[in-house]
């Protein structure tokens, strides 16, 4: 699915959010639980919102289980859902920041972090405030190389918590 076209989508039922966020979080819940149900995700994303019609509701429902199915991928398919490369570098910031503050969200529900996976956490926190006035092929790099380190980090995110491998909620540090 297209970016514009799941944004507008999104736009359609007033969920206050933009696809990149959706998407973040619809990561985030399946890094937490792989099993997680598209519906669940459907209740958040709408929490604030109209519902859509039944044939857009399907094309979220498909997105979602993309999502699942690239996230599973040993290929290491798995991308942040941004708009397409015709969009201005500052509406890529703006996406990706949405995108970091989704994903945050839909792993809030996990206490088990090891040190490394919380401080990767900070990082994304830290990317919600990044500066959307980027422009020129610093910026440009600086953008591809945040994305790359996102696209790492989600999967070793989702690798730690399907494994079990983070700290137990009592337990102390590594």
């Amino acid at each position: 699915m297209a970016y514009k076209a799941c944004n507008a989508i999104i736009l359609q039922g007033d969920a206050e959010l933009t696809a990149a966020e959706a998407h973040g979080m619809a990561t985030g819940m399946l890094c937490v639980n792989e099993q997680a149900e598209s519906a669940s995700w459907l209740v958040e994303l709408m929490r604030n919102g109209n519902s859509v019609l039944d044939e857009n509701t399907y094309a979220l429902v498909r997105l979602f289980e993309e999502t699942r199915r690239l996230l599973a991928s040993e290929e290491f398919e798995f991308d942040l859902f941004l708009p397409e490369d015709d969009a201005s570098l500052n509406e890529m910031v703006e996406a990706l920041k949405s995108w970091c503050r989704g994903f945050l969200f839909g792993v809030s529900s996990a206490s088990n972090w090891s040190k490394d996976s919380r401080e990767i956490l900070k990082d994304i926190a830290e990317f919600t405030k990044l500066d959307a006035d980027a422009e020129g092929e610093e910026d440009e790099s600086a953008f591809m190389e945040i994305t790359e380190y996102l696209r790492s980090a989600v999967m070793l995110l989702r690798y730690e918590l399907s494994n079990g491998i983070g700290e137990s909620v009592a337990g102390g540090e590594e």
